[in-house]
């Protein structure tokens, strides 16, 4: 049992849209990515994503709505409900999902990683 600090963590790398593996629970990944710019279009089918922001802001878009979310701000995005993260600006995020969530769900493109490194 160590803990785990995200500050370090967050240093390790630089590039977007490509989360790193920081821990383990229940089945679930905890992952911390750097998002910016619009990433793709997408849905899971099978599994629920939480997005808690820790550094800055972005938009999560949705066919019909945009919602906000700010620095220690999260919101969870339902199975099967289509969204889109947009960052102006680069943050930090901390993300839950299940292990079999891959992040651009039912997308397959440039954004897509399917072996996630721990660090």
């Amino acid at each position: 049992m160590d803990k785990v600090n995200v500050d370090d963590k967050l240093g390790q790398f630089s590039d977007h849209w490509n989360p790193r593996i920081v821990g383990e629970l229940n089945g679930q990944y905890v992952k911390l990515a750097k998002f910016k710019g619009p990433f793709t279009w997408h849905k899971h089918d099978q599994e629920d994503e939480l997005f808690y922001v820790i550094k800055g802001e972005f938009n999560l878009e949705f066919r019909d709505k945009t919602v906000r979310v700010r620095e220690r701000e999260f919101i969870i995005v339902p199975k099967g409900v289509e969204h889109r993260p947009v960052a102006t600006e680069e943050v930090e995020v901390m993300l839950f999902e299940p292990a079999s969530t891959l992040n651009t769900g039912n997308v397959v493109d440039r954004f897509t990683k399917t072996n996630l490194d721990h660090i």
